[in-house]
Parts: structure tokens; C-alpha cells; sequence
């Protein structure tokens, strides 16, 4: 297997991209394999690296479904309920506390009242 070619970070030809750059153009890689990375050095740690592939193979991004859409808003809906008062908080429930601010801290309610 051939390695890959490897660009410093701003320095790929044209005609190569990132997936978050295929994302902005509205494409995807459409099955095609990595043709390149690129590399960004960092002090003291590992450089970052990021896969390029060519901009003509990439294919349009599907469109979402209406099934697809009904997941996502379950989804979304799950991550604003509280487990606990199972109500819906109104925004996305932080991992960091697992239920809603008034149920993650009941005294501070009081004081505000």
C-alpha cells in the first residue's frame, strides 16, 4: 500500500478538500477513498491531520427524509427532557449535571423567590 501524500496545513492543490469543506460546498465523498492529508504542526504535541479528497468524485449530500427528520426531533426532544421532573427544560440537559438546573439545585430557587 502506497502512503499517502502529505501537505502542510494551507498548502494542498486545488481541486482537494476536507470533509468539512465537501460539508460547505454541500457534498460528500460519495465512497471514494482519502487522497491526501494534510498536516497543521502544533507545539509540543502531535501535529493535527486532516484527510483530503477530490472535489470532482464528490457527490451531492442526500437529503433528509421525513422519517429522518422525526428521529432527529426525538432526539432532540430526549436530550431537553429531565429524567427526573420529566419535564421539558427547554434547552439540551448538560451531561455535566444529568437533570435540569431547578432540579440540579432545588435551593437556589428559593432564594431567588
Amino acid at each position: 500500500m502506497a502512503a499517502l501524500p502529505v501537505y502542510p496545513w494551507r498548502l494542498a492543490p486545488e481541486g482537494l478538500a476536507t470533509l468539512r469543506q465537501l460539508r460547505a460546498m454541500d457534498l460528500r465523498p460519495g465512497g471514494q477513498g482519502v487522497v491526501a492529508q494534510i498536516e497543521r504542526p502544533r507545539r509540543r504535541r502531535p501535529p493535527l491531520v486532516a484527510y483530503l479528497y477530490e472535489v470532482e468524485q464528490a457527490k451531492p449530500v442526500r437529503p433528509m427524509t421525513p422519517a429522518k427528520w422525526a428521529a432527529l426531533d426525538k432526539a432532540n426532544a430526549a436530550r431537553r427532557t429531565c429524567p427526573e421532573c420529566s419535564r421539558d427544560a427547554g434547552y439540551v440537559i448538560p451531561v455535566s449535571l444529568g437533570v435540569c438546573v431547578p432540579c440540579a439545585y432545588p435551593d437556589d430557587e428559593q432564594r431567588v423567590a
